[in-house]
């Protein structure tokens, strides 16, 4: 459980910082329990969610990726022919589970595979973004990538 925290001091001597405070706030309110997550680096650049989705059927689960933003919601839909239950252990509400993404992280593949959801996320830098080395008093031509000039180095080696 989240300890509650003011951020209304901060609010009077700052600004710009808003939106900054309200993500804040907003993720204290978040309920943190259902369904259970886990994020994985796998590298600097592939990262995993899994999403304990025990009860819920692939057609049952939306994921929408947009701008920052992934969302995953699951809506149980009623079967008219279930059983009658003595008990009922397996959680089956409707959920929406929301991840801010970092720029440039998209998502690769989502599986889902005994009751678990598997969301790979690969970061993809645009070439205009990445570092780049500039020759002094060279052409536009001379003007070669980071990563150029290393693969470059490893082959003369």
């Amino acid at each position: 459980m989240r300890p509650n925290f003011d951020f209304t001091p901060y609010r009077r001597s700052t600004v710009g910082f808003d939106r900054l405070f309200n993500l804040l706030e907003a993720g204290a309110r978040e309920d943190e329990g259902y369904p259970p997550f886990d994020i994985e680096r796998l590298d600097d650049d592939n990262f995993r969610i899994t999403v304990a989705v025990v009860g819920f059927k692939p057609e049952d689960i939306e994921i929408v990726a947009q701008q920052n933003l992934l969302t995953v919601t699951g809506k149980h839909v009623d079967d008219a022919n279930k059983g009658e239950y003595l008990h009922r252990g397996i959680t089956t509400r409707a959920f929406e589970r929301r991840f801010q993404l970092a720029d440039f992280i998209e998502v690769a593949q989502a599986k889902f595979e005994h009751g678990l959801l598997t969301i790979e996320l690969t970061r993809v830098v645009p070439e205009a973004m990445k570092p780049r080395r500039i020759e002094i008093g060279g052409r536009a031509s001379d003007t070669k990538r980071v990563g150029e000039l290393k693969e470059q180095a490893s082959e003369v080696t």
